[in-house]
């Protein structure tokens, strides 16, 4: 009962507004972190297929399940980004060492499990998920979208010279000569739905990232974008269905597309392949799912 002359706190006075805000805000916070830990273990089913991946090209190549120069680098590389997005380094440390000791459990089984398959097969078949499982589970990995205000915060730095190697690998198996034609030309690639930009020019040398504007821009979506790279999805279609958008200097955006179509994918690394493939399928999957379309 309150005190005499004072009434209790209704939702219109100052106190029960703010109690209610306050309730608002906090069932608002914990919907939201249910979606990202969701998210978080939908991705960590995506690193185990990864490690499947691995854990077969290693019994292919009678390499050991540990590697430390490799788990260093993992480490390392996980505290430089947690320290750009203000996450504690023994907070990354820990998500690591679980993930890694994972892998490692994970490929330990594998290898007490019998002889290797042949290289044909696939690591984890289709058909070993039932399809509506497997649609619950890509139901769980958020549309890039949903990662655009996340990736905002990074700064370029930390993205820029990862898809700078990505495409450099892959150009670098063009005949020089050919290279030529674009020399100190600037393309742009602009992945619309995950907010992220690059410019890009070849210095004769070598392909780079530059800061300066592009001459001539690409824009799609990132499912898009790696369907094209990893040739699930061809460059007409997606340009005729306005998927894929050309802005700027045309005849260069066509030039560059005439020479990476000259490029043999065969000739591509295995796990450059085998990243772009699977990436690709993986998000086309995920689209699909989100847009209720069923095999």
């Amino acid at each position: 009962m309150s005190p005499p002359g004072r009434q209790p706190p209704s939702s219109f006075s100052p106190d029960g507004a703010a109690r209610h805000l306050a309730a608002g805000t906090l069932a608002g916070a914990r919907h939201a972190i249910d979606r990202v830990d969701d998210a978080v273990v939908a991705l960590a089913g995506v690193r185990r297929r990864l490690v499947g991946t691995v854990r077969l090209s290693k019994r292919l190549g009678g390499l050991p399940v540990r590697d430390g120069e490799r788990e260093a680098g993992v480490l390392s590389r996980a505290r430089r980004v947690a320290a750009r997005v203000a996450v504690p380094a023994d907070t990354a440390d820990a998500l690591m060492h679980v993930l890694m000791s994972d892998a490692c459990r994970q490929q330990a089984q594998a290898v007490d499990a019998g002889p290797p398959f042949p290289i044909a097969m696939p690591v984890l078949p289709a058909s070993a998920i039932p399809p509506a499982a497997t649609r619950r589970l890509l139901h769980l990995l958020p549309p890039p979208r949903r990662w655009k205000p996340l990736l905002r915060r990074l700064p370029r730095a930390a993205h820029a010279p990862l898809a700078e190697r990505a495409l450099a690998r892959a150009v670098r198996r063009l005949d020089p000569g050919t290279l030529e034609l674009v020399r100190g030309r600037r393309l742009g690639i602009d992945v619309q739905d995950l907010g992220l930009a690059w410019v890009f020019a070849w210095d004769g040398q070598r392909l780079r990232a530059c800061a300066a504007e592009a001459e001539a821009t690409v824009h799609g979506s990132a499912t898009d974008l790696l369907g094209l790279a990893s040739r699930q999805e061809d460059a007409d279609t997606l340009f005729f269905q306005r998927r894929l958008r050309l802005t700027g200097d045309v005849e260069l955006g066509l030039t560059v597309r005439n020479l990476l179509d000259r490029l043999p994918w065969e000739d591509l690394p295995l796990g450059l392949r085998i990243v772009l493939h699977r990436g690709g399928a993986l998000l086309r999957a995920a689209r699909d799912a989100h847009a209720g379309i069923h095999p």
